[in-house]
């Protein structure tokens, strides 16, 4: 039978997603709402 308690003690976790965690997070990523903000300011400065 597996123990588990034995097992989490032997895991390490692979380098590889440790890297691609740093990769997503450190994306800067255009969502919707810099998007709207983007459109908002716009609309302000073509009223002017």
């Amino acid at each position: 039978m597996i123990n588990f308690e034995e097992e989490l003690k032997k895991f390490h976790p692979s380098l590889e997603v440790e890297k691609a965690e740093d990769a997503i997070y450190n994306q800067d990523i255009t969502d919707m709402a810099d998007l709207l903000v983007g459109l908002v300011k716009q609309a302000k400065e073509e009223e002017q």
